[in-house]
């Protein structure tokens, strides 16, 4: 299980000095600045560095993870999917071994390296971009079916809408003339989630599929890290390259799923996760900002979680989300 989410941590110690001998310890000798990546859960930086005597630097990545999140034991199975997954030829970033370990650690900090590799942003509105990623996740939902996760959780009703709605409902942050509807419209949203999702299969996952998290290059889509990555049903890689009205996603859909399936078989019955899908990542990122709010990053970042208008735009998307999930599951045929 991972960490008690109710642990709080302060990055203030993760200074310039400690980095960088935590890189020199491993055989990086870093010969430029460190250059902070848009990261808010971990602390992520860019630099150059020779490793073990090379004659030039090279660029890399390091990650250190914040320590309530994963333990140790399911970092370790994250690195061993990427490991899997490239081993494979499915276009993953995955962490270097240093001494045969991609888990390191510095003084209290966990931390992995990796190659530093860019990319473009994936464009969701491409469809020769959306095809390759249809393929793409084929492939890679290929070697997930092979064997489960042991230490990483799965997506359920409980990690992603019991336990945020516990968290949302000792933050005060919710103005109190608000508070009867969230809360009457965030119950109504879990108990149509909790009659609805019933996955057939659970398989290993990115975990958090979304354009942000992809990059294209080389013809190619790739992830730079599974963070992520925990079991779920297929649909929870794909919905999230879903927009528009309903023809436009059964446009999307058909488009990736004949793809997909060159690789992989796609069970047509996950149709019908789609909206508790949506509803579930919804409640969860509220919780999420809402624990990490003693971070002074979420602070500057997200200053609007603050604000009743959140809220009330909350209580809003919930209730539209509701209706959401009462209509009919999108289908792959026409609606008339």
């Amino acid at each position: 299980m991972a960490v008690n989410p109710t642990q709080r941590f302060d990055f203030s110690t993760l200074q310039p000095d400690l980095i960088l001998d935590a890189l020199h310890q491993h055989g990086l000798d870093v010969s430029s600045g460190l250059l902070p990546l848009n990261s808010y859960e971990n602390r992520v930086y860019q630099f150059s560095a020779y490793r073990d005597g090379s004659s030039q630097p090279e660029k890399y990545v390091v990650k250190f993870y914040r320590p309530e999140r994963w333990s140790a034991a399911q970092i370790i199975e994250e690195h061993q999917f990427a490991f899997e997954l490239v081993a494979a030829d499915i276009p993953v970033v995955a962490p270097l071994q240093f001494a045969g370990s991609s888990l390191l650690d510095y003084q209290g900090f966990l931390f992995t390296v990796f190659p530093s590799r860019g990319g473009r942003t994936l464009e969701i509105d491409n469809d020769e971009q959306l095809a390759l990623l249809g393929r793409f996740l084929g492939r890679m939902h290929l070697v997930g079916q092979k064997q489960p996760f042991i230490e990483r959780p799965a997506l359920s009703i409980d990690s992603h809408l019991v336990q945020s709605q516990a968290v949302l409902a000792t933050l005060t942050l919710i103005p109190a003339y608000l508070r009867p509807a969230f809360d009457s419209a965030l119950e109504q949203v879990i108990d149509e989630v909790r009659r609805q999702y019933r996955p057939s299969r659970l398989i290993r996952l990115h975990g958090d599929c979304h354009a942000g998290n992809l990059f294209y290059t080389g013809g190619s889509p790739f992830f730079v890290d599974l963070d992520d990555c925990r079991s779920g049903p297929a649909m929870q890689d794909i919905w999230m390259m879903l927009s528009g009205d309903r023809a436009q996603q059964r446009m999307t859909l058909e488009l990736m799923l004949e793809e997909y399936e060159q690789y992989c078989r796609f069970d047509f019955a996950e149709l019908k996760l789609i909206e508790p899908l949506r509803a579930m990542r919804m409640v969860h990122y509220m919780a999420w900002l809402a624990r990490r709010w003693q971070d002074q990053a979420f602070v500057m970042n997200f200053p609007w979680f603050a604000t009743d208008k959140y809220w009330e735009q909350q209580c809003l998307a919930l209730k539209e989300q509701l209706a959401f999930l009462q209509q009919p599951s999108l289908s792959l045929m026409p609606d008339y």
